[in-house]
């Protein structure tokens, strides 16, 4: 740990143990990409739940002090993320991710896509919600959350999810079961599209693995203990999404429409199909990197897609 630990005998409150741990993180130069953008909510999030408590607490309670018990575990999670750069969501073992609390391990990456934004406001105005029936496809699902998010806010979805990773899909499993969505959501162990179901969606949204191989060799140490299979995608990050646009046309109903982040790997993917005129999503909450085709595009792009998986 960067500072001696004796100075957190002059910490009392709740406030002063998130400012001290902020203090600390922003010595130890953390990295900050998980759920959180700063020192100060990073530890925030992590003095909270080491008290069982959340952001809810009103703020005078931020001035209320704790106990020698409490003090332990907040300095253990404090102490973990310095000393191990264990991303926070991993200590608590919970995300966020639309409005909505998940479950998660190291079997899966820690949720954080704009996605979220899309969902929220039900896909529009692409996808029609007004339809009794949606059915959805959720490529890559690992922690299940954007599968169960679009169970929660589209009530008259049908999502099918799948994701290549055993373990990945047992934190899906719980996440369905704490989200009471079972007879909504239908986890799949897949490859891609290899063992799905014959049947077509009106959405098919993805965040799938998209960092190159020499991208990987930077990432900051957080990102070393997210699952190596959730990220790195070849040597231009762009192998897994190359194989769903090769096979999603066929996977979409007439009117259908694809979603899938690529986050900074957007340049990649449009060196690979200058010809292709992906849509670029905006976000007002931050974010980047997320293309919608239609199926029609996809089918008149087909021939582009099969070259370069076969290729």
């Amino acid at each position: 740990m960067t500072s001696n630990l004796s100075d957190t005998a002059e910490l009392f409150t709740i406030r002063d143990w998130v400012r001290w741990g902020a203090s600390r993180f922003a010595e130890a130069g953390l990295f900050f990409g998980h759920g959180t953008d700063n020192a100060f909510d990073e530890s925030l999030a992590l003095v909270l739940h080491a008290l069982h408590l959340d952001h809810s607490l009103p703020p005078d309670f931020l001035d209320t002090r704790i106990t020698a018990a409490e003090r332990e575990q907040v300095l253990a999670y404090l102490r973990q993320r310095l000393e191990d750069h264990l991303p926070a969501a991993y200590i608590t073992h919970e995300a966020h991710f639309a409005g909505l609390s998940f479950y998660v391990n190291q079997n899966v990456l820690v949720p954080r896509s704009p996605i979220a934004e899309l969902i929220e406001a039900g896909f529009s105005p692409w996808l029609d919600v007004d339809t009794e029936e949606l059915d959805i496809l959720d490529l890559c699902t690992g922690s299940g959350c954007i599968a169960i998010a679009c169970a929660r806010y589209l009530p008259q979805a049908r999502v099918d999810a799948s994701d290549i990773s055993p373990l990945a899909l047992e934190v899906a499993r719980v996440n369905v079961e704490r989200h009471g969505v079972e007879d909504q959501v239908s986890l799949y162990r897949s490859d891609v599209f290899d063992e799905l179901p014959g049947r077509q969606y009106d959405l098919i949204v993805s965040n799938p693995p998209y960092v190159s191989l020499e991208e990987m060799q930077g990432l900051p140490e957080e990102f070393r203990h997210e699952p190596a299979l959730g990220l790195e995608a070849g040597e231009d990050g762009m192998d897994i999404v190359a194989r769903i646009l090769c096979q999603g046309g066929r996977y979409l109903k007439p009117g259908g429409i694809m979603i899938v982040e690529v986050g900074d790997s957007m340049g990649h993917l449009m060196e690979r199909y200058p010809q292709v005129p992906f849509l670029w999503l905006e976000f007002e909450r931050g974010g980047h990197g997320v293309f919608l085709l239609t199926a029609e595009q996809l089918n008149e792009y087909q021939d582009i897609f099969l070259e370069e998986c076969d290729s």
